[in-house]
């Protein structure tokens, strides 16, 4: 089917040969409509479209990013729920976990933005096969968790009978979903020819595979590298407690090194509407005490800048895990 075929059934609407459905959460539903079908000469199911016949797409991904490095913490530093359209998933997808990462210098000038601390190739292709090679017949989401020493992609779905971890790192590939896949080479960086993985690991080799068949699930694990710091003597202080911050504040925070522009942190933090960057994000963190202006007696300069106050670096240093 071409893209203008389908669009004509969608403007056309709902009859006895088409159904529309939102997700696929509802199976007894769908297995229905199935069976409609059946008893009268077959139909069409077309999944991730509303009622009026306008692209929904379907759940994609549930993403969280963690300050510390277990599940069960009771704080985040960023939440977003992602759906749409396959390439608005993957675009809002590979969004979150940039932001949530750090930028490095490595080797570069000292006014550059940095690179990633994971190379972003490896991403893509792991973000792309799970978005490709998912279960779409179960009502989990993709899950995308960022902790302090690591990322995971989990995929609804495990390796299917005749693939293995091994195989897989070796190329060997098999079609879960071969009809999106036809259409995914035209859409994201796909091409169909099992390359991704070994892709991914000559860019990340210390990346790791688990293949839950009893969970229904597959998951790659993305070490985030462990920076070394060398030891200081610093006079003891009284210990500080750092003030409870909404989740934009803590974004922020997260991705804010030595002094920045608005510019910078806004590219950083996937930002781009001003006056909710400078309300919820800028204003706020500057009230709580924990970033300051460098000009603070002329605001509206060009020049200005922001930095973490001495308040928030202390408390860093005395917090290291992030955690009170």
């Amino acid at each position: 089917m071409k893209e203008g075929d389908l669009l004509q059934i969608l403007a056309r609407g709902e009859d006895s040969r088409h159904q529309f459905k939102r997700d696929e959460t509802n199976s007894d539903s769908i297995a229905a409509e199935l069976a409609a079908f059946a008893n009268s000469g077959g139909g069409l199911l077309l999944l991730g479209v509303a009622d009026d016949g306008s692209v929904t797409g379907l759940d994609a991904a549930k993403a969280v990013a963690f300050p510390g490095t277990s599940l069960a913490s009771h704080h985040y530093l960023d939440s977003e729920d992602i759906d749409g359209t396959l390439l608005e998933q993957y675009q809002r997808s590979l969004a979150f976990i940039k932001r949530n990462l750090h930028h490095v210098q490595a080797g570069q000038n000292f006014n550059s933005l940095g690179v990633l601390e994971v190379p972003e190739q490896a991403i893509i292709e792991l973000l792309v096969n799970a978005l490709i090679h998912r279960d779409y017949f179960t009502s989990a989401s993709i899950r995308l968790l960022i902790f302090a020493d690591r990322i995971e992609i989990i995929s609804p779905g495990h390796l299917l009978d005749s693939l293995s971890i091994d195989a897989i790192r070796r190329g060997m590939t098999n079609r879960r979903n071969p009809t999106l896949t036809e259409h995914a080479t035209h859409i994201l960086p796909y091409r169909g020819l099992g390359s991704g993985i070994p892709r991914a690991l000559g860019e990340w080799p210390e990346i790791r595979f688990e293949d839950e068949v009893a969970g229904n699930q597959f998951k790659a694990i993305i070490p985030r590298p462990v920076t070394s710091v060398t030891p200081e003597v610093t006079p003891e202080v009284t210990p500080e407690v750092t003030p409870e911050v909404t989740p934009e504040v803590a974004r922020l925070l997260a991705v804010l090194r030595g002094e920045m522009s608005r510019d910078q942190i806004m590219t950083l933090l996937g930002l781009r509407d001003e006056k909710h960057f400078r309300i919820h994000y800028l204003q706020a963190a500057i009230a709580a005490g924990l970033i300051e202006m460098t000009l603070p007696d002329k605001p509206r300069s060009r020049l200005q800048r922001y930095r973490l106050t001495a308040k928030r670096l202390r408390w860093m240093e005395a917090h290291p895990d992030g955690t009170a």
